[in-house]
């Protein structure tokens, strides 16, 4: 297995990613990444929105925080509603 490829930049600023690095992280037209750049230093990190169970779990705790913390619903669209004012 290969985890060293050699690629360029296009006049478009485009890089493409080598095929066999592709299959083997299984991205496709259309992944998703985070670009972080130091100095010389380039770094794709593939990101991928969490499953239906897990963002379903992430509701549970967000609700269970929220409860604990004696938050309602109109607490949210009031905190909303500021700062939509606040980026006019």
């Amino acid at each position: 297995m290969k985890n060293l490829s050699t690629t360029k930049m296009s006049s478009k600023g485009q890089v493409v990613i080598p095929e066999d690095i592709r299959n083997r992280l299984k991205l496709a037209a259309g992944s998703r990444f985070i670009v972080v750049g130091k100095d010389d230093v380039i770094i794709l990190k593939s990101i991928k929105p969490p499953s239906m169970n897990e963002f379903n779990d992430l509701i549970k705790e967000a609700r269970r925080k929220a409860k604990k913390a004696n938050l309602k619903r109109s607490d949210i669209s009031d905190a909303v509603s500021q700062v939509r004012q606040i980026d006019k």
